[in-house]
């Protein structure tokens, strides 16, 4: 990997794992709608105009219907449901669930039969990831938490399903025109539930600039720095970042938030990696054939 390689990876792992502590921030004072209405709008006005000043956004009308599917299931619902969970969740185990994105995608990838066998390694890499899921799931969560996990559950299962319905049917359009297009329409859907929902007194500066951040720093920015990382190292390393992302947030979390790290927390986030890493190494020959394996590719995460 290049020098810009490396840097523009450190980005990436830094810019997708700060998330998870901005949005529990965030739904401190404002609901989730107002969240990811926040979120959408800042970063439409700055990605629209160039994916517009670039014609990116007309070849996207004839896949209208596909385009519509994946806002929903990898936008619409998952940005709704993250901050409805971190009402309830540590920022930091909120992270870590989200990190079973890869095993999803591969146990996708296996019933739709985008692999000729399962093989050893993949399915270890699948016990030994459910394993930490449970650990974290088993062990942290509790009582009022248990809906909240399930959201969470729902939010990953979102980020499994969006990179397939990218990689079968919008593949060949312009990637910045997809996602200005994709935000574009969760902010023109939640706006009149944002405009009901707005608290009564403008938030701390704390809550309005995680907000901020999350539309500037972590949606429209890391789209352009996504995009410059597959084009200098491929989509398959890029995707590392993955396994990375959820140390962060933990590591934000304990930090800012004060969040307990406790023993299964680690040893479900460790199995969780691990699991993440067998069960995502296609063979080269599965992987030329059949990309979508590689999960996370242009999605927005989280």
């Amino acid at each position: 990997m290049s020098r810009r390689g490396w840097v523009l990876f450190s980005a990436m792992c830094v810019i997708w794992g700060i998330p998870y502590l901005l949005i529990k921030v965030a739904v401190s004072e404002l609901s989730a709608v107002d969240v990811i209405f926040g979120r959408c709008i800042v970063a439409v006005v700055l990605l629209l105009p160039v994916a517009a000043v670039r014609g990116e956004l007309r070849p996207l009308l004839p896949h209208w219907k596909p385009l519509l599917a994946y806002t929903v299931v990898e936008i619409g619902i998952p940005w709704l449901l993250l901050p409805v969970a971190e009402e309830k969740l540590p920022s930091s185990l909120t992270g870590l669930l989200v990190a079973a994105v890869p095993l999803i995608g591969t146990l996708l990838a296996f019933a739709r039969g985008a692999t000729h066998e399962l093989g050893f390694t993949r399915l270890a890499g699948l016990v030994v990831g459910l394993l930490g899921v449970g650990a974290l799931v088993g062990l942290d969560v509790h009582g009022a938490q248990t809906g909240a996990t399930l959201a969470v559950g729902v939010t990953a299962i979102g980020y499994a399903v969006g990179p397939v319905i990218l990689t079968r049917y919008l593949g060949d359009l312009p990637p910045l025109g997809v996602v200005a297009a994709s935000l574009t329409l969760v902010a023109i859907v939640y706006a009149p539930f944002a405009l009901t929902s707005l608290p009564h007194h403008w938030p701390r500066a704390t809550v309005t600039s995680s907000v901020l951040v999350l539309g500037v720093v972590c949606t429209a920015a890391a789209f352009l720095i996504f995009f410059a990382l597959i084009a200098d190292v491929g989509p398959v390393l890029a995707t590392v970042i993955t396994y990375v992302n959820p140390a962060v947030a933990v590591l934000l979390g304990a930090v800012f938030l004060h969040e307990h790290i406790h023993a299964s927390t680690l040893v479900g986030f460790a199995l969780i990696l691990a699991g993440s890493f067998l069960a995502t190494r296609p063979a080269r020959l599965a992987q030329e054939e059949h990309p979508e394996l590689v999960t996370g590719v242009l999605t927005p995460e989280p």
